[in-house]
Protein backbone atom coordinates (compact mmCIF):
# COMPACT_ATOMS: atom_id res chain seq x y z
CA UNK A 1 0.00 0.00 0.00
CA UNK A 2 1.37 3.39 -1.31
CA UNK A 3 1.82 5.65 2.11
CA UNK A 4 1.28 9.33 1.60
CA UNK A 5 1.88 12.40 3.55
CA UNK A 6 -0.12 15.50 3.83
CA UNK A 7 1.56 18.39 5.13
CA UNK A 8 -1.65 21.23 4.91
CA UNK A 9 -2.51 23.33 7.80
CA UNK A 10 -6.09 23.75 6.67
CA UNK A 11 -7.73 21.20 8.25
CA UNK A 12 -10.60 20.62 6.53
CA UNK A 13 -8.63 20.76 3.06
CA UNK A 14 -6.23 17.92 4.95
CA UNK A 15 -9.23 15.77 5.70
CA UNK A 16 -10.81 16.53 2.37
CA UNK A 17 -7.47 14.85 0.67
CA UNK A 18 -6.79 12.20 3.36
CA UNK A 19 -10.54 10.70 2.78
CA UNK A 20 -10.18 10.70 -0.84
CA UNK A 21 -7.02 9.18 -1.01
CA UNK A 22 -8.27 6.65 1.70
CA UNK A 23 -11.45 5.70 -0.64
CA UNK A 24 -8.82 4.84 -3.66
CA UNK A 25 -6.88 2.46 -1.35
CA UNK A 26 -3.77 4.85 -0.20
CA UNK A 27 -2.41 4.77 3.58
CA UNK A 28 -2.35 8.79 4.33
CA UNK A 29 -0.50 9.84 7.40
CA UNK A 30 -0.84 14.28 8.34
CA UNK A 31 0.69 16.87 9.12
CA UNK A 32 -0.25 20.65 10.35
CA UNK A 33 3.42 22.29 10.19
CA UNK A 34 6.57 21.93 8.27
CA UNK A 35 8.47 20.62 11.64
CA UNK A 36 5.69 17.82 11.80
CA UNK A 37 6.52 17.04 8.28
CA UNK A 38 9.83 16.38 8.21
CA UNK A 39 9.41 14.34 11.36
CA UNK A 40 7.16 12.30 9.54
CA UNK A 41 9.69 12.05 6.54
CA UNK A 42 12.51 11.08 8.45
CA UNK A 43 10.48 8.40 10.95
CA UNK A 44 8.10 7.39 8.15
CA UNK A 45 8.89 5.05 4.84
CA UNK A 46 6.72 7.28 2.11
CA UNK A 47 6.02 6.55 -1.21
CA UNK A 48 5.17 10.41 -1.94
CA UNK A 49 4.57 13.76 -0.21
CA UNK A 50 1.86 16.44 -0.61
CA UNK A 51 2.94 19.36 0.19
CA UNK A 52 0.97 23.31 0.79
CA UNK A 53 4.01 25.97 0.08
CA UNK A 54 2.38 27.95 3.24
CA UNK A 55 3.05 25.87 6.28
CA UNK A 56 2.65 28.53 9.45
CA UNK A 57 6.08 27.67 10.26
CA UNK A 58 8.64 26.33 7.59
CA UNK A 59 8.02 27.66 3.92
CA UNK A 60 7.24 25.01 1.50
CA UNK A 61 10.03 25.94 -0.52
CA UNK A 62 12.25 25.36 2.13
CA UNK A 63 10.67 22.07 3.13
CA UNK A 64 11.76 21.07 -0.55
CA UNK A 65 15.45 21.92 0.02
CA UNK A 66 15.62 20.03 2.83
CA UNK A 67 13.85 16.83 1.95
CA UNK A 68 16.98 17.11 -1.47
CA UNK A 69 19.58 16.54 1.06
CA UNK A 70 18.55 12.96 2.33
CA UNK A 71 14.96 11.96 0.08
CA UNK A 72 14.53 11.52 -3.58
CA UNK A 73 10.70 10.69 -2.45
CA UNK A 74 8.16 12.17 -4.84
CA UNK A 75 7.08 16.08 -3.41
CA UNK A 76 3.85 17.02 -5.61
CA UNK A 77 3.27 20.83 -4.24
CA UNK A 78 -0.80 21.43 -3.27
CA UNK A 79 -0.84 25.16 -2.95
CA UNK A 80 -2.70 28.03 -3.50
CA UNK A 81 0.05 30.35 -4.98
CA UNK A 82 -0.61 30.54 -8.33
CA UNK A 83 2.20 32.87 -9.78
CA UNK A 84 4.51 31.21 -12.09
CA UNK A 85 7.69 32.45 -10.49
CA UNK A 86 6.48 30.48 -7.39
CA UNK A 87 6.01 27.19 -9.38
CA UNK A 88 9.72 27.48 -11.46
CA UNK A 89 11.42 27.71 -7.92
CA UNK A 90 8.86 25.24 -6.55
CA UNK A 91 9.87 22.74 -9.20
CA UNK A 92 13.57 23.80 -9.65
CA UNK A 93 14.12 23.34 -6.30
CA UNK A 94 13.27 19.73 -6.16
CA UNK A 95 9.20 19.28 -6.84
CA UNK A 96 7.84 16.98 -9.10
CA UNK A 97 5.01 18.43 -10.04
CA UNK A 98 2.23 21.87 -8.62
CA UNK A 99 -1.27 21.22 -8.31
CA UNK A 100 -2.96 25.05 -7.99
CA UNK A 101 -6.29 24.80 -5.31
CA UNK A 102 -8.69 24.52 -6.30
CA UNK A 103 -8.33 21.26 -8.02
CA UNK A 104 -10.28 18.17 -8.49
CA UNK A 105 -9.39 15.25 -7.50
CA UNK A 106 -9.28 13.28 -10.34
CA UNK A 107 -6.31 15.31 -11.17
CA UNK A 108 -4.81 14.28 -8.35
CA UNK A 109 -5.14 11.01 -8.92
CA UNK A 110 -3.46 11.05 -12.15
CA UNK A 111 -0.48 13.33 -10.85
CA UNK A 112 0.11 10.38 -8.39
CA UNK A 113 -0.53 7.86 -10.71
CA UNK A 114 2.71 9.31 -12.62
CA UNK A 115 4.84 9.89 -10.15
CA UNK A 116 4.23 6.40 -8.91
CA UNK A 117 5.24 5.21 -12.67
CA UNK A 118 8.29 7.12 -12.65
CA UNK A 119 9.52 5.98 -9.34
CA UNK A 120 13.06 4.06 -9.09
CA UNK A 121 10.89 0.47 -9.50
CA UNK A 122 9.23 1.56 -13.21
CA UNK A 123 11.02 1.53 -16.16
CA UNK A 124 10.06 4.13 -19.06
CA UNK A 125 8.50 1.88 -21.80
CA UNK A 126 10.80 1.33 -25.27
CA UNK A 127 7.99 2.24 -27.15
CA UNK A 128 5.71 5.32 -26.17
CA UNK A 129 2.45 5.42 -27.80
CA UNK A 130 -0.20 8.18 -27.17
CA UNK A 131 -3.16 8.63 -29.57
CA UNK A 132 -1.71 8.23 -33.09
CA UNK A 133 1.56 9.01 -31.89
CA UNK A 134 4.32 6.40 -31.55
CA UNK A 135 7.53 6.91 -30.09
CA UNK A 136 10.26 3.73 -30.52
CA UNK A 137 13.04 4.91 -28.35
CA UNK A 138 15.13 1.58 -28.95
CA UNK A 139 14.99 2.05 -32.81
CA UNK A 140 15.19 6.13 -32.17
CA UNK A 141 11.82 6.29 -34.46
CA UNK A 142 9.02 8.74 -34.49
CA UNK A 143 5.62 7.70 -36.35
CA UNK A 144 2.64 9.40 -36.65
CA UNK A 145 -0.18 7.52 -38.08
CA UNK A 146 2.23 5.16 -39.01
CA UNK A 147 4.35 7.09 -40.97
CA UNK A 148 7.58 8.39 -40.10
CA UNK A 149 8.39 11.33 -39.03
CA UNK A 150 11.72 13.19 -38.71
CA UNK A 151 13.07 15.22 -36.55
CA UNK A 152 16.72 16.25 -36.28
CA UNK A 153 18.93 15.04 -33.46
CA UNK A 154 18.17 17.86 -31.06
CA UNK A 155 14.71 18.06 -31.42
CA UNK A 156 14.50 14.32 -31.04
CA UNK A 157 16.52 14.75 -27.55
CA UNK A 158 13.90 17.26 -26.63
CA UNK A 159 11.12 14.80 -27.53
CA UNK A 160 12.38 12.13 -25.69
CA UNK A 161 13.60 13.73 -22.38
CA UNK A 162 9.61 15.07 -22.37
CA UNK A 163 8.20 11.24 -23.37
CA UNK A 164 10.20 9.96 -20.64
CA UNK A 165 9.01 12.45 -17.87
CA UNK A 166 5.38 11.81 -19.62
CA UNK A 167 2.53 13.79 -17.41
CA UNK A 168 5.16 15.86 -15.80
CA UNK A 169 5.74 19.54 -15.93
CA UNK A 170 9.65 20.25 -17.24
CA UNK A 171 10.93 23.35 -16.51
CA UNK A 172 12.75 25.52 -19.33
CA UNK A 173 15.64 25.47 -17.25
CA UNK A 174 15.46 22.15 -16.57
CA UNK A 175 15.18 21.61 -20.34
CA UNK A 176 17.93 23.69 -21.13
CA UNK A 177 20.09 22.25 -18.61
CA UNK A 178 19.51 18.88 -19.59
CA UNK A 179 19.93 19.06 -23.39
CA UNK A 180 22.12 22.14 -23.81
CA UNK A 181 23.87 21.77 -20.60
CA UNK A 182 23.15 25.29 -19.33
CA UNK A 183 20.92 27.89 -18.58
CA UNK A 184 20.32 31.47 -19.93
CA UNK A 185 16.96 33.17 -20.19
CA UNK A 186 17.77 34.08 -23.40
CA UNK A 187 18.23 30.67 -24.56
CA UNK A 188 14.41 29.90 -23.29
CA UNK A 189 13.12 31.50 -26.63
CA UNK A 190 15.19 29.34 -28.88
CA UNK A 191 13.64 26.81 -27.00
CA UNK A 192 10.19 27.40 -27.83
CA UNK A 193 11.40 27.36 -31.15
CA UNK A 194 12.45 24.64 -30.78
CA UNK A 195 8.99 23.75 -29.63
CA UNK A 196 7.27 25.30 -32.33
CA UNK A 197 8.98 23.11 -34.62
CA UNK A 198 8.35 19.76 -33.45
CA UNK A 199 5.09 20.77 -32.79
CA UNK A 200 4.66 21.74 -36.59
CA UNK A 201 5.93 18.37 -37.27
CA UNK A 202 3.85 16.16 -34.87
CA UNK A 203 0.22 18.05 -34.18
CA UNK A 204 -2.54 18.14 -36.33
CA UNK A 205 -3.19 21.51 -34.91
CA UNK A 206 -0.36 23.22 -33.33
CA UNK A 207 -2.35 25.77 -31.50
CA UNK A 208 -4.55 22.99 -30.06
CA UNK A 209 -1.36 21.07 -29.57
CA UNK A 210 -2.68 17.11 -28.11
CA UNK A 211 0.79 15.76 -26.98
CA UNK A 212 3.11 18.81 -26.07
CA UNK A 213 1.21 20.82 -23.36
CA UNK A 214 2.98 24.06 -23.01
CA UNK A 215 2.14 25.44 -18.79
CA UNK A 216 2.77 28.98 -19.57
CA UNK A 217 5.44 30.63 -17.24
CA UNK A 218 6.39 27.72 -16.48
CA UNK A 219 7.81 24.95 -19.05
CA UNK A 220 6.26 21.86 -20.95
CA UNK A 221 4.52 18.86 -19.95
CA UNK A 222 3.80 15.91 -22.64
CA UNK A 223 0.63 13.94 -22.57
CA UNK A 224 -0.31 10.64 -21.33
CA UNK A 225 -2.20 7.78 -23.10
Amino acid sequence: MERILIAEDDRQIRSFISFSLKSQGYDCVEASTGNAALNIIATYKLSAILLDLGLPDIDGIEIIRRVRTFSKIPIIVVSARDQDHEKVEALDTGADDYLTKPFSVKELFARLRVIFRHSNKYEAPIIYKVADLEIDLEKHKVLLTGMEIHLTPMEYDVLTLLVKNAGKVLTHKYILKEIWGSYLESDTQTLRVFMANIRRKLEFNPAAPRYIITEVGVGYRFAED
